[in-house]
Formats: structure tokens, sequence, C-alpha cells
């Protein structure tokens, strides 16, 4: 990047001069941002560097340094008029990414700072704030994207992920893959073959789906044992088209399908980004044979930072969730958030120790708790979620249960909703019952862990010794002992020992 920049001004064709200076420098300021987030402070380098340069072995930057920096960059790729403003390719950086990613870096580094209580000489929390504000309203009012929604709210968010296409009308910026040229993803053998780790989200999070009327599911008397068909009735449409559910067809098909516990250790299977089995000629069922378009920023993200930034800020008001959050419930023909009922009563599963957020005060606490929600619902999957509370100062979160599904002891269970059983589980030690082919049969204890032994939370990692989040240490990666061996001016970051003794 940096040689493209030095040598930019020797092309004769001007505009191209233009237009690959803010590409560039929109990938630099992106470039930039994934190092921030991981290490904190690191060397800044605006020069080509040959192997004996001296400024190989310079210290790091200060973090302040760096998002100077980086805003440079990003205003550049903004303002330079390089970029197009159109969104009929999604595939290539416009404006409106610049912009996008301006308020993706602006959000996080307000949020952390302010979270982490980071005072750095230069800019505070709320200068970072306001920016991401910005950039994410002027996206809003002047950019040519929306929400996408075709009148079916049953399924719209599902389709929106499962297209082989990038939806322009939504993504700003996406990854074209094709199955024809070799370019190709495992998003639907990930949650299909038993091979991929077995993903499955927690009991924890489908806790936070509120019902559908808009009240919340853990205000419902007696949530905690909840069986799987009653849990799942009457939710945020976007839990049916997250994880299967009873009555669960996949794209395409008509056979009704139930949760694959060869493929989940939580019961809670993923559907997003599983696409129809007929999409391409090959069955993208197979190990890496995906093809649907990936969205690096999508309107729907943009809208939820506008929504926090203002929120943080303590200047947000009903009608900026109006033009933001609301605009996502509507998708899926959810009851609008009321900032002030939010408020009013801050939901105490979200504020709770043993399952949500530490350290969200103030006057805004309940509305802030209520867009991490959506927040964390709306981008599921999609590559947010530790960095989220990283920046949140929220590592405990990491520390609480990962369980799956509630079962009450032995017995049958429809997990379906048509009255027939599609998994048995059985006492460990007694026969094993027979049951039709399809039927999961497992011996508790033995196939199956639940969290009381013979009753309770699947709980896959039940006698698993679990490293605690170190608050001390682990929002930062270690620097690589490697880069300090080679330079000596990198210092380590707090709480990690490689052993090296500068």
């Amino acid at each position: 990047m940096n040689t493209l920049l030095e040598y930019a001004d020797m092309c004769e064709d001007k505009e191209a001069v233009t237009k690959y200076t803010a590409v560039t420098r929109f990938f630099r300021a992106f470039f930039y941002f994934e190092k921030v987030k991981r290490f904190g402070d690191v060397p800044w380098y605006d020069i080509q560097l040959g192997s004996a340069d001296e400024a190989l072995y310079k210290p790091r930057d200060s973090r302040e340094l760096i998002l100077t920096k980086m805003l440079e960059d990003i205003d550049y790729a903004i303002n330079s008029g390089g970029l197009t403003e159109s969104a009929a390719d999604p595939y290539h950086v416009n404006k409106w990414a610049a912009l996008a990613l301006k308020a993706q870096f602006c959000l996080y580094e307000g949020t952390y700072r302010k979270y982490h209580n980071l005072n750095l000489d230069g800019h505070d929390a709320n200068y970072y704030l306001d920016l991401a504000a910005k950039a994410a309203l002027e996206i809003i009012e002047k950019g040519p994207y929306k929400v996408y929604q075709t009148g079916h709210p049953e399924k719209d968010y599902l389709m929106l992920f499962a297209q082989k296409d990038a939806n322009s009308d939504e993504y700003i910026l996406a990854i074209k893959f094709d199955y024809a040229i070799g370019a190709r993803h495992n998003a639907s053998a990930y949650t299909l073959l038993p091979t991929q780790g077995r993903p499955g989200l927690t009991r924890k999070f489908i806790n936070t789906y509120l019902m559908d009327n808009g009240t919340a599911f853990t205000d419902k008397p007696g949530w905690q044992e909840m069986q799987f068909i009653e849990e799942t009735d009457g939710r945020d449409p976007r839990l049916a088209q997250s994880i299967r559910t009873p009555g669960y067809t996949r794209i395409g098909q008509t056979e009704v399908e139930g949760p694959m516990f060869e493929t989940t250790v939580t019961g809670y299977q993923p559907v997003k980004f599983v696409q129809d089995p007929t999409s391409n000629s090959n069955n993208n069922d197979r190990v890496d044979s995906s093809d649907c378009d990936m969205p690096v920023y999508r309107f729907g993200e943009v809208l939820l930072i506008y929504a926090e930034a203002k929120a943080e800020l303590g200047t947000l008001t009903q009608d900026d969730l109006t033009i933001s959050i609301n605009k996502l419930r509507d998708r899926v023909g959810m009851p609008p958030l009321d900032m002030a009922k939010a408020n009013a009563k801050p939901d105490w599963y979200l504020s709770s120790e043993e399952y949500g957020y530490p350290n969200v005060t103030g006057a805004n606490a309940g509305v802030i708790l209520e867009i991490r929600r959506e927040r964390t619902i709306e981008l599921l999957q999609e590559g947010h979620r530790f960095e989220d509370l990283v920046r949140w100062k929220a590592g405990t979160c990491i520390d609480q249960a990962i369980t799956g599904m509630y079962f009450p002891g032995p017995g049958e269970y429809d997990l379906t909703g048509d009255g027939k059983a599609d998994l048995i589980l059985y006492a460990k030690g007694s026969a094993k019952p027979s049951a039709d082919e399809g039927v999961y049969v497992y011996e508790l204890g033995t196939d199956i862990f639940l969290s009381e032994d013979t009753k309770g939370y699947m709980a896959f990692h039940k006698d698993v010794e679990r490293t605690k989040f170190n608050e001390g240490r682990d929002y930062l990666y270690p620097i690589p002992s490697g880069e300090r061996s080679l330079n000596k001016n990198l210092t380590q970051n707090p709480g990690w020992n490689d052993g090296l003794g500068f």
C-alpha cells in the first residue's frame, strides 16, 4: 500500500491516481483497525520499508496516533472524489463503504475508551462516538441503501443471507463467491456435517430473543425449564430464521427437519447462510461448497452503529430509533423499541451477573441494553461478537454458562411439532429403547450430557475445566515473541509473559 501511494503520482492518468489512492487509503485504515483491535499500540508506517531500514526497529506508536492517522486516511477516501457513490457494484469499495468503515472503527474506539476508562492525550470517547454517529447518519440520510424486505417477515431475514448474489439494497460491501470459478466457503457444511465442529447457539443467547409482542421471554414464569417447542413459540421471527425450530423446512424443500444432534452440541442448530441444497449443481452441503456472497458492511449494521453511538453519547431520541433500530424490527414484524419504556425498566436478564453485561449504568442503561440485544441478534454469525465484548469490557460474559436445550429427564421428545418422538433419552445402564428410523436414541451420561446428570440443560463441556477470562490481560493479544526478538523496542502487552527479558 505504501509503495503504491509513493509512486502513484508517476501515473499519467490522474483520475486513476485519485481513485486508487482513495482505495489504498481505505485499505490502510482497515489494516490498522485490525491491528489496533488485536494489539492496541502498534508501529505506524506510511512509507516504503526496505530490509535495511532502521524504521523497522521503531517502538510501538500510541493508539491515539494510529487512530488519528486512520481518520486522515478514511476521510481522504470519503472526500477525495475517487470513490463512486453508486451502489450498483457491492464488490468494490465505494464512498459508502468508506463511511461504514469510519463509523465502525469510531464506534469501536469510542466505546473502548469509555468502558475501559482509557484516557489518552488527544481525544476522548465522545469524540469518536460523535464521529461514528455522523458517519452512520450520512449513509442513512444520503446513501442509496435500505433494509431488505419483500413483505414476508417470516423469511426476509433468512433469505437476505442465503441468496447467491449480494443484495445491493442492503449490502454495502460484500465478498463475491461463485462455485463455477472455485470461490467457495463452508457455511452450509459447517452446520450440517458432524466433522465441522458441531456448532450450536447457547441457551443464554436463545433466551435473549424477545416474544413477538416485544416482551421479554425471561419475564415468563417457568422460562428456566421451558422445553424446546414451548420456548420457541411466539418469539421474535428472527429466532426461527437463525436456528432450526419446530416446523423448520430448508430453503427450497418441503420436508420438516428437526435439530441434528450429531452436528450441534447444544441442540440450537444455526441456519443462517445455509443455502438451498440445489443452489449449485455440485451440492453445496459438501465441505467448502457454498457460494452465497458474504457481507463485509451492510446497512443493517450501520443502523445499529448509529443507535448505539447516540445512546452512548446520551443524545439518543425516539426519532433516532425510528430511523435505525426500528427499521430492523419492522423487517420481521416486531413492535418498535420504545426508549422511555426501556430506560424506565432496564431488562434484568441483560444486566445480571449470570447472563448479562457488566458496567452499563446511567439514564440510558435500559436502551443501551436493548440496542446490544438487537445488535447481537441481528448480526449473529457475522464476526462481531468477540470484538463487541472486548470494546464493552464485558469479558466476563465469556465465562458464563455454555449450555443448550433443557430436558427434564429420560423420555421421548417431539422437537418438530408433529406429535412424534424425534429424540429418546434413557437412563445410563438401562436397556436401549427401540425407535423408528431417524429418531435419536441417546444414553444419558454417555451420548448426551445434562447439567444435572439425569435432567437439565445440554452441557457438552460439563466436565471440561474452562480457563477463566483474565480481565487484566485478555482484552489484547500478546505481541508475538518472534517479532519482539527481532525488534527489542516492541514492548509486551500487560499480563503476557513470553519469557523474553526485555
